[in-house]
């Protein structure tokens, strides 16, 4: 079980270099949508206890 985690770890890791290799400008889009995702739901959070906390 653990061999398997560990094999499936590096498939990603070769996945997730060769994907930035092949092609950055995708990815850099990629990691611009998820930082803006997490900005978005922090600002959510942060409202949302603002309305809480009036």
């Amino acid at each position: 079980m653990v061999q398997t985690k560990k094999l499936v770890l590096y498939l990603v890791i070769v996945f997730v270099l060769y994907t930035i290799i092949t092609s950055p400008e995708r990815s850099a889009d990629l990691v611009q949508v998820g930082f803006e995702g997490i900005a978005s739901a922090a600002e959510g959070v942060g409202e949302f206890m603002t309305e809480l906390v009036k």
